[in-house]
């Protein structure tokens, strides 16, 4: 296998699943050396302001520049406990209490996110997928249902993966659903948390897919295998542009009748 071309990668992802966003490809440093070697040879930019995950993933999959987020400048404590740049403490737990029955469950729901070891991570970039240095740990898209269900299904086809099951945690959506793909080594499929889906400007009602960045080579493979034997990107439709024909499958057979009622010809 060759190594991976993530610019054409970008260019058929963009093209033939017509997305909107930038795949965002997210490295996460826990070595010093790889962190400086970051700054010094890829261009970048930071927050001038602390913000949160969802919002510094603002900059790679709608301005198309490569984010660079430190400690210091990551304003979110949810973020911050999944990170492992904080510990469990009274005040995350209290903000959870709107999710859950009791303080007790709310205390487990907390401890119970996908979490990177305490105080290992030295700092996350971001950026658009053409612009990643390397593999990425993840790429994360901001997707509709049908993309998603392509880009998954491509996923489990060469993972060989079925059936497929995500995770997801309430209150930690960009950050924790990332997060788990990294630390499973698995794709993640996860709805916006009340932060991302205002703070991330989702309210087009994106859904969240999250890929290892090492299973994004295949994926992309089987995606122009379909596009030069069949025709087009579309599984549902094969030989269809993505996503195929807009049309219910057997319309005619979609049909109701109240109960008692002789059949109508």
């Amino acid at each position: 296998m060759s190594a991976p071309d993530f610019v054409k990668m970008q260019e058929l992802l963009m093209r033939e699943l017509r997305l909107m966003h930038y795949p965002v490809a997210i490295k996460y440093f826990f070595n010093q050396a790889e962190l400086d070697a970051f700054r010094k040879d890829q261009p970048h930019y930071s927050p001038v302001k602390p913000l949160t995950f969802c919002q510094a993933e603002i900059g790679a999959r709608m301005e198309g520049i490569t984010v660079l987020l430190e400690r210091e400048k990551l304003g979110c404590t949810n973020a911050q406990f999944v990170f492992g740049w904080k510990g469990l403490d009274e005040g995350e737990a209290k903000s959870h209490i709107k999710y859950c029955v009791d303080a007790d469950q709310a205390k487990r729901v907390v401890a119970g996110k996908p979490r990177l070891p305490e105080n290992t991570l030295l700092a996350v970039a971001v950026g658009p997928l053409a612009m990643t240095v390397g593999t990425p740990d993840v790429v994360h898209f901001y997707c509709d249902n049908m993309q998603a269900y392509h880009i998954l299904g491509d996923w489990m086809a060469t993972q060989d993966v079925h059936p497929f099951r995500p995770s997801m945690s309430v209150n930690s959506a960009a950050c924790g659903g990332n997060v788990f793909a990294y630390n499973e080594k698995q794709a993640n499929l996860f709805l916006a948390c009340s932060g991302s889906y205002n703070a991330g400007k989702t309210e087009r009602g994106e859904i969240n897919v999250a890929i290892p960045g090492g299973h994004m080579q295949p994926l992309v493979e089987r995606l122009q295998k379909r596009i030069d034997e069949k025709g087009g990107a579309s599984i549902t439709r094969l030989g269809e542009p993505f996503p195929g024909a807009d049309i219910c499958k057997n319309c005619p057979l979609i049909v109701f009748k109240k109960e008692g009622e002789a059949d109508k010809a």
